[in-house]
This record gives structure tokens, C-alpha cells and sequence, in this order.
């Protein structure tokens, strides 16, 4: 036992801070220094000799405190207590550390690291919830094993839990001694880290979803087994042209819940009426918008609409609904009125609806009538707030700010979203309704192209804002076009654009890794006008294969606008398995 103790005394040295990787790194806002606890010694006594497989703990180097992005190794030992050996390699007689409870739960993965599967980092672990392997060949009874492994500090200030528990792979878990890590990330640390997924959330997984029209279920699920598809609601809530009107009876949206529930899909309804609703509709935007909120007979309108949706939602329970509420309007409140939500006038309790009694006429009365309207007729109905980042007066992906600056941007975004003091079930973000190259030739803008620096600049946004808000993210209109297929030669509807490639065409799903772990839940893909490019035949020319430009030399798969390519991609995503959500 004195060699064991021996050998012991170096462990205590072992977990020391390392560089950042300069693939994932972002620096730290604020000045940070990272140190070491004391190692944790091994208990004085130990069983021997148990039937079988068998494995007692036998101390740790210590609790790490890392700066953002920061990686360590860590060391623990277990004796084996059992009468048989543990074999590198053999299944059935291979030792492991698992991932184990109550952070992250047995078998889950986990931000402080992984193989870059199912949400978790790539710190070279085995797979994302094996922590590490036996490091040598035969582990005898009465002999000790030292694994290693690597951790990564996250990007939000905290502390953090790693639990294990050693297993025999394909056999059996041992005993559990309730090992654990704790890994600080210091600086101020928000209310919580990740936040819960939403309670009525229909997966634990992250899900790919998609536009799609009236009737059209059946045949996106046919193409790969998405679990959404979005529609909008709008056309005014007086104007006589509102969704209301688009059935006999108002049926439009129970038709289309209908549907989706036939077809195994969770439907999400983007509801869009502010903007086209009289008298704002001939102003534009913001100016509209401020003209309608502050309109006692609009906003009757609106609400009375508002409503209707939610009572034919609420009529097909237990069907889940996603209710995404008003994109760009809480932007343009946040712009004219700061922080602040409370100082912009609307138009709630005046209108005079019973439901709607004794909340303010302001900005934070609005979101609460929302909520209140939800929680009235349709508890199966899942609201979701609309981040829109100008809203600070700041685009951070034009602007490309260093990383302090954009932190007390995404700081700002949620300031304001907790004034409204509104528990909005998740949050709503997005990149460009148009195509990148949509942008170019139409608009003359080439600043519409993203790259890794730029979706990293995204993930730290929406991973702050997510963890400042205890809310998770559901990013949506994702342009659909590609450098892949030769359909796309930047003409009308066949626009290029790379935002599918970064996330679907990742064979090691390190970029979707990013973002689960920044707090995003799904992803919608759909054009946002006329002219970009759709996954469907919205130019109506069945399958094109034009001359190829830049590179894009494959041909299309069928007829849709972007040659086929997203489905395609859908459909390998779900057949390579889906992301577990942490």
C-alpha cells in the first residue's frame, strides 16, 4: 500500500492548466487566472477480493478553476476490488469512466467535454459520455488504474459538475462513490448556466425543421423524419386579408395543426400581424408598428386575433404548438425605448378585453397579455419570444465587435427581455431572411457571407443571452441556399449561400456541437421572401442542372429549387443519429 501511496503524492500535480485551443477558444471578457486545488487523497482502508468485477475509488487531483476555453487535465484513480481483470480493448472486460448522476446524468453528455458527438466539446475523450479508458492493457485485482482525461472550461462564468462512475463496457457499472469534479469559470456568473429546456419541449434531442405550406406534411416527412415545419399568420388583423380569413370558419390554423399531427411533425405558426395590420400598414417599419401598438381599436383587433389562434390551438389539445410572436417588433421597441419596455406605450388593458384587465399599457403589458392569452385558452401552446439583436442599435455580425463589446451587447438583448418580466417559454433568433449571394446581386451587399469567425461570433452571443435568461434557442428562416449543387447559379429563387454547409455538411458535427452548447434546442430553415432560394420548386422549373460556377458541379437531386441538397442533408443528419441535448 505505501508504493500506491507513493505514487499517489505525484497526482496531486498532475491536473494543470494547458493553452486554449485556438479552434474554440474566445477570450475571456475580463482579466482571469486559472489555478489548481489540492489533490484528493485515497481513503485509508479498501475491500479486496469481491466476486466479479468490483472497483473502489482511490482519489483525484483537484477542483480546477479555468478561464474560459481553457483546457486541463484531470487524473483519477480506481482499485480494483474485484477477482477479475479489467482488459484494454475486449468488450465485456474493458474498463471505462462513464458520465453518471446528477450532472450531467448517466450516459449524457456534457459542455466540459467529449468526442465532439451529441453536444459535446472534442477534448478527445472516447466518445461523449466515456470519459476515459483504461490506460494500460490488464488492471489485475488488487492493482490500480490512473485514468486521464481532458476537460474545457465553457465560455459562461459558473461552476461546473462533471460526475463519473467506472463501468466494465458491455458488462456491468461498478460502484459508485460518487466522484465528481468541480470545474469554476470565473467572473460573474449568471443566474444559472444552461438553461432547462422548456417543459413542454416535445424532444431531448436537437431536431432539424423546415417551411412548409398547407397539405404538405405528408410529403416533407416522407423526405427525412423532421420534427417541425413553420407557416406564418399574418395579412392584418383588420384588413380583411389575416389567416382568419384564408378558410371558411377560421380553419386555417386548425387545418394546419391537423396535418402536422397526422404526419408525426410539431407545427410552429410565426405570427406576423402587427406590421400589416391598418392603419400602420401604409407607414412602414418602425413607423407602422409604433402606429398600431399605440391604436385602441387596433390592438383590440390584435388581441381579439391573437385570441381566435389560440382557441383553435387550444381545441387540439394535446397536440404541442409552437407560437412564435411578432419577429423584428420587440427589436424596434428595444431601439426607440432602450432597456426599458415599460416606457414604450401600447395599447393592452384599454382595449377593454375582460381577459386583458388590470395589465399596463406598455410594452411589458403586451408580453404579459400574450402569456395571459396562452395560459387562458391554450396550455399546449408553447410561446416564444423573437431575439433580434438590432435592437441594441448594433448588428454584431456587420460590426464584428471584439469579444467584450459583443458580450455587453447580448447582455443588453437580455436586460431588456427580463424587463418585460414575461416567462416566455423559449427564444426565437435567426441569421438573414435572404441568401447570401440573394444579397449580393440584388442589394450590392457582399457582407452577407458568413464565416467561422463569424458563426463563433453568433454562438457566444446567443450563448450568453441564453444563460442571462434561463432560456433556450430556437434559430429560424435559415437560408437554404448552397455551394454545392449546380441549380444554384445565383438567378431568381437559385440563390448561393453556405449556412446549410456549415451545419449539415459537417462530418464531425462540431459546428451544431457549438451551438447546442450555446443553448440552441432546433433549427428551422426557410426563405423569408420572394426570390431566395426555397427547398421546393417555388420557380416552378422542375430540375435545373445549369452550367456550374464556382465549383458547384454536382447534380440535382430533384426538383427543388436548391437542387435537393437540404433535404438531403436533413436526411443524413437523422440517419447518422441525432444530437442529444445537454
Amino acid at each position: 500500500m505505501a508504493g500506491r501511496l507513493s505514487a499517489f503524492l505525484l497526482l496531486i500535480a498532475i491536473l494543470v492548466p494547458l493553452s486554449p485551443a485556438a479552434s474554440g477558444s474566445i477570450a475571456a471578457a475580463d482579466p482571469c487566472t486559472s489555478s489548481v486545488g489540492p489533490g484528493i487523497p485515497p481513503p485509508a482502508n479498501l475491500p479486496s477480493g469481491i466476486p466479479g468485477f468490483h472497483a473502489a475509488w482511490y482519489g483525484q487531483s483537484g477542483y480546477p478553476t479555468l478561464c474560459p476555453g481553457e483546457r486541463s487535465t484531470a487524473t483519477v484513480a480506481f482499485y480494483n476490488t474485484g477477482t477479475r481483470g479489467w482488459v484494454a480493448g475486449k468488450m465485456g472486460e474493458v474498463a471505462y469512466l462513464g458520465t453518471w448522476d446528477p450532472d450531467p446524468g448517466q450516459d449524457r453528455a456534457t459542455a466540459l467535454g467529449g468526442d465532439g458527438s451529441n453536444g459535446s466539446p472534442a477534448t478527445g475523450w472516447p466518445r461523449y459520455n466515456r470519459v476515459a479508458a483504461q490506460p494500460a492493457p490488464w488492471v489485475g485485482p488488487n492493482q490500480v488504474a490512473w485514468f486521464q482525461f481532458s476537460v474545457i472550461a465553457p465560455q459562461i462564468p459558473g461552476t461546473y459538475r462533471l460526475s463519473i462512475r467506472p463501468l466494465v463496457e458491455g458488462a456491468q457499472w461498478m460502484e459508485d462513490y460518487g466522484v465528481f469534479w468541480y470545474v469554476t469559470v470565473p467572473g460573474t456568473a449568471p443566474a444559472g448556466s444552461l438553461a432547462p429546456l422548456p417543459a413542454r419541449w416535445p424532444s431531448r434531442s436537437l431536431e432539424i425543421g423546415m417551411t412548409d405550406g398547407p397539405d404538405g406534411a405528408a410529403a416533407m416527412r416522407a423526405a427525412a423524419p423532421f420534427a417541425f415545419r413553420y407557416q406564418y399568420l399574418s395579412g392584418g388583423v383588420n384588413t380583411g386579408n389575416g389567416w382568419a380569413t384564408w378558410n371558411s370558419g377560421a380553419q386555417f390554423a386548425s387545418y394546419y395543426i391537423q396535418d402536422s399531427v397526422r404526419n408525426g411533425l410539431v407545427p410552429v405558426f410565426t405570427y406576423y400581424q402587427m406590421l400589416q395590420s391598418a392603419p400602420g400598414n401604409g407607414l412602414g417599419e418602425p413607423a407602422g408598428d409604433f402606429a398600431n401598438l399605440q391604436n385602441t381599436s387596433t390592438m383590440t383587433a390584435y388581441f381579439a386575433d391573437l385570441r381566435l389562434l389560440l382557441q383553435r390551438a387550444g381545441a387540439e389539445s394535446p397536440a404541442k404548438v409552437v407560437l412564435h410572436v411578432e419577429p423584428d417588433r420587440w427589436g424596434y421597441i428595444e431601439q426607440r425605448y432602450g432597456d426599458d419596455p415599460a416606457s414604450a406605450p401600447v395599447r393592452v388593458a384599454a382595449t377593454g378585453l375582460s381577459e386583458l384587465a388590470g395589465l399596463a399599457d406598455n410594452a411589458v403589458g403586451f408580453a404579459g397579455g400574450i402569456l395571459r392569452l396562452r395560459d387562458t385558452y391554450a396550455p399546449n401552446v408553447i410561446v416564444a419570444y423573437d431575439l433580434s439583436e438590432f435592437g441594441t442599435n448594433h448588428d454584431p455580425f456587420y460590426e464584428k465587435p471584439p469579444d467584450a463589446t459583443l458580450d455587453a451587447w447580448s447582455t443588453r438583448s437580455a436586460t431588456f427581455f427580463n424587463a418585460l418580466h414575461a416567462n416566455f417559454d423559449l427564444v426565437f433568433g435567426g441569421f438573414s431572411d435572404r441568401d447570401a449571394a440573394f444579397k449580393r446581386y440584388q442589394r450590392g451587399d457582399d457582407r452577407g457571407w458568413w464565416y467561422a469567425e463569424d458563426f463563433a461570433r453568433q454562438a457566444r452571443y446567443l450563448a450568453r443571452f441564453s444563460a442571462l435568461t434561463q432560456k433556450r434557442i430556437v434559430l429560424w428562416q435559415i437560408p437554404l441556399g448552397n455551394t454545392k449543387m449546380r441549380a444554384m447559379n445565383n438567378t431568381w429563387n437559385h440563390y448561393q449561400d453556405n449556412t446549410v454547409e456549415w451545419f449539415l455538411d459537417d462530418a464531425g458535427r462540431a459546428n451544431l456541437s457549438a451551438y447546442v452548447r450555446a443553448g440552441v434546442i432546433a433549427f428551422l430553415f426557410g426563405r423569408g421572401a420572394d426570390g431566395a432560394t426555397c427547398a421546393c420548386d417555388a420557380a416552378g422549373d422542375g430540375v435545373t442542372n445549369p452550367a456550374p460556377i464556382d465549383g458547384n458541379t454536382r447534380t440535382s437531386l430533384n426538383a427543388d429549387d436548391d437542387g435537393g441538397y437540404f433535404r438531403d442533408r436533413a436526411a443524413a443528419y437523422y440517419a447518422a443519429g441525432k444530437l442529444a441535448l445537454p
